[in-house]
């Protein structure tokens, strides 16, 4: 559905009626418009934002799928059409991502598959690094991919005592946290700037990922970046 806002014969119309001057109506349909923002698309109901109330009460975990940029650049470096030859048999990138839902502290790794044996090796790595930063994982959020529903998967949080919850089907806004950085990383990470191989790319990814965690300031955490609210997190001030 489109909205428009009047022009302005339908400002005085709405101003007469209301009693109101034509920037108030004006303030309190822009107010009402941008609300849309927090809406499910799908459903239409608001979306309710929440935070845990400490690290590790629950991380969100997920995959998010990327082609690989080719050696000689792809289309930022050649030119669309070139680009689109030279992206021939580049395959593809999975970044196995998990955020601690309180403290947005992300752990990112690339791999070259969604395996469950990849996954729950991934996850056993991304848990190693939350006990050493001093956070308890008590749960973990996933969709309902194949390697999240896998035995392998399963034991691993249950031998860690780690409660396994899943998002609603085709909802993935359940899942916000791990979502929202993924959105950030293709902003600032895989898609700035044009990169002349997948190799150039991955040497820069660790840096954007300490970055993020550690200076990045995240609007949710009133500017600061996540480690602000890690006190155990390693290299916090390098």
């Amino acid at each position: 559905m489109d909205l428009q806002l009047p022009g302005t014969e339908g400002w005085t119309v709405l101003a007469g009626r209301n009693g109101s001057g034509k920037s108030s109506v004006l303030q309190v349909l822009t107010l009402a418009l941008s609300r849309l923002a927090h809406l499910d698309r799908a459903t239409g109901r608001v979306i309710r934002r929440y935070e845990r109330d400490w690290p590790g009460e629950l991380v969100h975990v997920d995959i998010k799928k990327l082609g690989n940029i080719p050696d000689g650049g792809g289309h930022k470096v050649l030119g669309r059409a070139a680009g689109r030859r030279n992206r021939t048999n580049a395959g593809y990138s999975y970044l196995h991502t998990a955020v601690d839902d309180h403290s947005r502290l992300a752990y990112s790794k690339i791999h070259a598959d969604e395996k469950k044996e990849t996954a729950t090796a991934f996850w056993q790595r991304a848990h190693a690094f939350f006990a050493q930063a001093g956070i308890a994982v008590e749960r973990v959020l996933t969709d309902n991919g194949s390697c999240y529903r896998s035995r392998d998967w399963r034991d691993a949080l249950a031998a860690a005592g780690i409660v396994h919850k899943r998002t609603r089907p085709y909802r993935p806004q359940t899942n916000g946290k791990v979502e929202r950085f993924n959105r950030t990383l293709l902003d600032e990470w895989a898609y700035p700037r044009p990169y002349r191989s997948e190799t150039e790319r991955r040497e820069a990814f660790p840096p954007w990922l300490h970055s993020y965690n550690h200076h990045r300031g995240h609007t949710a955490l009133k500017g600061k970046p996540p480690a602000s609210r890690v006190p155990n997190l390693t290299g916090q001030y390098t």
